[in-house]
């Protein structure tokens, strides 16, 4: 049976400045969208990067998103700074929203000297109030006056892009590509508004790795398939969804072909940095206290496996039944047979946190108590064997409690 990671192995470590990849430097700062904490952070390369970008599928988008997809198609993919403000999510404003999205470009193109169509500008926060842009452009100088490439300064800008988070989310992983080392970062922002249905979150990659625009894109959706695609904390996909990827080529190592070893390497890399991020998002969830796996096997199909694993993660009895540590199985069956797959519920097996609890549909005598310490843990896998197939599927989640209520009730007061 696959389990979770060990507690505590996905969450961010301190930082060297040797983990940071080669060209890429940050700043970030306090512009007044926020009462206090920093809430602007900027992100650029020295040269210019292939981009690869994936965003929200909610019909209702962001401006920014709107001009991120328009920059992407002008600069054929070639990007030289991401700027991100968090406590406004410049989304339901308006022709002044994507006015405020351009102006901001258009200012850090003339502050860095590079075309405006090779920035990329993200925004999370509040939807639907207006953005105050001119705090934004007031702290443009100061923004690049801070750049650095010091791992200190990505970690403020891994701050600043925070809204319900309660804690800053990084992942660094190395490969050697042509004997050389290949760096990749990450950070990213999530708590609440997740679900998988791409990007669910605001996260950016940046490597040192020199790949094209094409295949580049083509590993981030290979990659984000079974991380970002596969985590939910609450069934909603935000209006602002960004998943970035930069990679400069400053490693020095030979391009990166599709097929070839090498791109076998970096999609692996990249695919564990999401990964880390996307654990690292749902272990954070609004009010979360458990992290939870969900693991179906024996399913018709993959695709039965994943409407599975996904109705079982979205599932709010299920959801508060771990916020309770209760080990109440009849839920889980319940949610598998609502999920339009076929399958015969009299051969299917269910164990909670290592603890077999169903046995061809039926109760298999379990000690309670055990299950309950079990379920206590941070991290507990749920394990479903339909025993109707070869098809498998794997989603993550959390538990959902009265904290989860309390922060979203008063978000905007």
């Amino acid at each position: 049976m696959n389990t979770l990671p060990e507690r505590g192995s996905e969450m961010p470590k301190g930082l060297s400045n040797s983990q940071i990849p080669h060209g890429f430097r940050f700043a970030a700062l306090h512009c007044g969208l926020k009462k206090s904490r920093p809430d602007l952070a900027l992100i650029t390369s020295d040269s210019a990067a292939a981009a690869a970008a994936i965003f929200t599928t909610n019909r209702v988008q962001a401006a920014p998103v709107w001009l991120c997809k328009e920059h992407l198609r002008q600069s054929r993919s070639r990007v030289r700074a991401i700027i991100i403000n968090s406590g406004n999510a410049n989304c339901c404003t308006g022709p002044e929203g994507l006015k405020a999205s351009r102006s901001t470009a258009a200012s850090l193109a003339v502050a860095l000297d590079c075309e405006v169509r090779e920035i990329l500008v993200c925004s999370t926060g509040v939807i639907g109030a207006p953005l105050c842009v001119e705090k934004i452009l007031n702290s443009i100088d100061a923004l690049k006056e801070g750049l650095k490439s010091a791992a200190s300064n990505f970690e403020h800008a891994a701050r600043a892009i925070m809204t319900t988070d309660t804690r800053p989310k990084w992942a660094v992983r190395k490969c050697t590509i042509d004997g050389k080392q290949v760096r990749l970062i990450g950070c990213a922002k999530g708590s609440g508004m997740i679900h998988p249905q791409m990007a669910t979150t605001l996260s950016f990659v940046m490597t040192d790795a020199a790949i094209g625009a094409a295949s580049l894109s083509r590993a981030l959706r290979m990659a984000a398939e079974p991380t970002f695609n596969s985590i939910t904390v609450d069934g909603d996909t935000s209006t602002n969804d960004t998943l970035a990827v930069l990679a400069n080529g400053q490693a020095g190592a030979r391009r990166i072909a599709d097929g070839s070893s090498g791109y076998k390497k970096f999609t692996a890399a990249l695919t564990d940095v999401l990964r880390s991020l996307a654990l690292q998002i749902v272990e954070d969830g609004e009010g979360a206290e458990h992290l939870i796996e969900i693991e179906v096997r024996g399913a018709p199909t993959d695709r039965g496996a994943d409407q599975i694993a996904r109705t079982i993660a979205q599932s709010l009895l299920v959801k508060t039944a771990f916020a309770g540590a209760d080990p109440n199985w009849g839920r889980i069956i319940a949610a598998a047979g609502r999920a339009g797959v076929d399958f015969d519920f009299e051969r299917v097996d269910i164990w909670l946190a290592g603890i077999q609890v169903c046995r061809r549909g039926r109760e298999y005598l379990f000690d309670e108590k055990a299950a309950h310490k079990k379920m206590v843990e941070k991290r507990v896998p749920i394990l479903v064997d339909l025993r109707s197939g070869t098809g498998r599927a794997r989603m993550y989640t959390c538990d959902l409690t009265k904290e989860y209520v309390h922060i979203n009730a008063s978000y905007r007061t």
